[in-house]
């Protein structure tokens, strides 16, 4: 699949893993929606692996991981160790706030992995992805101040303060995520799967600590949802690796394509969770959809 397409795909069901995520957390127990979800994630990579080792050669290379050295395993726990810390914050965000709002604030994410690329990667968008880039993320940035609306103050709301260190986060993940598939030259399977597995060992002693009662904690509900992040994420990781592994790609643009999800979250939001200000905060979801226009665009030229 052609990495731009790869990208817009991978947004779809980002959006709806937003979805599913807000689903799981509305007055749940975090650490345990975290902990569960990752798990069931890695329960599919787990047996993905353990049948490639009893009957060899049977699946496709997509779904076949290759054999690490420890220094693979620690660099891919190190991805792992950062995603966990970045999803404590997110999660616990998008439980208390919009994710009508919470998905934007999420996007501006590639404002950061754009600086990252140009200073590390040396990347050189051309004018138009320029353009494209610029426009989608002024909307992002829009339809963040359009919140304000809903009564949400930027300046002292720590929920704010927890997206957007989650954010920075995730965009150092997202440049990590490049050097591992491009420079290291690790498979998709291969990046996902211990990812995966070494997530959930993350989030065991929280669970253990959360079950026990160590803190004051929310009690858990179990919902569909919870599985269904873990189907959504599988799907879209899978295609943002493989489009990250194209030797074309350029990360700055994956990032950027693939915060469309905020399309998906938005109307999600409105008709599912009956979120407040649609109209207001409309323009700049058009704003989002032209700027994921211009930046195709410039790559197709």
């Amino acid at each position: 699949m052609n990495w731009i397409l790869a990208s817009l795909v991978a947004a779809l069901f980002l959006g709806l893993y937003e979805l599913c995520t807000k689903h799981a957390v509305r007055e749940n127990a975090v650490v345990a929606v975290l902990f569960l979800s990752s798990v069931c994630s890695a329960t599919v990579w787990t047996g993905l692996m353990v049948f490639a080792a009893l009957r060899p050669g049977v699946l496709p290379s997509a779904l076949t991981t290759a054999p690490l050295g420890s220094l693979g395993h620690l660099q891919l726990a190190g991805k792992s160790a950062l995603v966990a810390s970045s999803w404590m914050f997110t999660y616990f965000a998008m439980k208390h706030l919009p994710v009508s709002l919470t998905s934007p604030i999420r996007a501006t994410g590639p404002i950061w992995t754009i600086a990252g690329a140009l200073v590390v990667l040396a990347e050189r968008p051309t004018l138009l992805e320029w353009l494209g880039i610029a426009t989608t993320l002024a909307s992002f940035v829009g339809l963040s101040f359009a919140g304000r609306g809903e009564g949400i103050d930027f300046r002292s709301n720590r929920w704010i303060g927890f997206m957007v260190m989650g954010t920075l986060l995730g965009a150092v993940s997202a440049l990590y995520d490049k050097y591992l598939l491009g420079t290291v030259g690790l498979s998709v399977p291969t990046v996902q799967a211990w990812f995966s597995v070494y997530l959930a060992a993350f989030f065991l002693p929280l669970a253990i600590g959360w079950k026990r009662r160590w803190w004051p904690r929310n009690e858990f509900h179990w919902r569909w949802s919870i599985p269904g992040i873990a189907a959504m994420l599988l799907v879209s990781d899978y295609l943002y690796f493989g489009a990250l592994q194209d030797r074309d790609a350029l990360v700055s643009l994956v990032s950027s394509l693939r915060r469309g999800s905020t399309l998906v979250a938005f109307a999600g939001g409105l008709y599912l969770f009956g979120e407040r200000n649609g109209l207001r905060k409309l323009p700049a979801v058009l704003g989002v959809l032209a700027g994921i226009v211009l930046t195709v665009c410039g790559r197709a030229r």
